[in-house]
């Protein structure tokens, strides 16, 4: 179901709670949300719909992917960056991100991964990620 989308700094500054699988529901809702804002939006926190847990959806070079509980456990090629946010209004902020960064998650199905990303698709995880520990650009 795609839910609105939250805009209240206060609300997407506090951290969020691990996922666990009851929270599969959240997960397809967040998925949900995300492609009903595809022309604006590549990734999308479950904070973003009002939902405090550390679950992420974003577009994977075309591909849809979700994660629980995503930790980067390695990050390379420190750069900086401009990066615009659907819950925050106003022009684009300055932020550091990192060309590759390894992550472990937990996938839906409560498998745990690890997987190297690069380019635009570690870039748009790790504003994900931020918004899960509260840090907004």
């Amino acid at each position: 179901m795609v839910k609105e989308l939250w805009h209240a700094p206060l609300f997407l500054a506090a951290k969020s709670a691990d996922a666990t699988a009851e929270d599969r529901d959240t997960a397809k809702d967040l998925l949900d949300t995300l492609m009903a804002h595809a022309d604006a939006c590549v990734g999308m926190a479950a904070n973003m719909m009002g939902v405090r847990k550390r679950i992420i959806a974003f577009d994977n070079e075309g591909t849809y992917m979700v994660m629980f509980n995503p930790v980067i456990v390695r990050q390379s090629g420190p750069y900086e960056a401009e990066e615009g946010c659907l819950s925050l209004l106003g022009a684009p902020r300055k932020c550091r991100r990192y060309q590759t960064v390894k992550v472990r998650y937990t996938t839906p199905d409560m498998q745990t991964r690890i997987k190297t990303y690069t380019g635009f698709t570690a870039q748009i995880i790790q504003h994900e990620i931020d918004h899960c520990s509260g840090v907004l650009i």
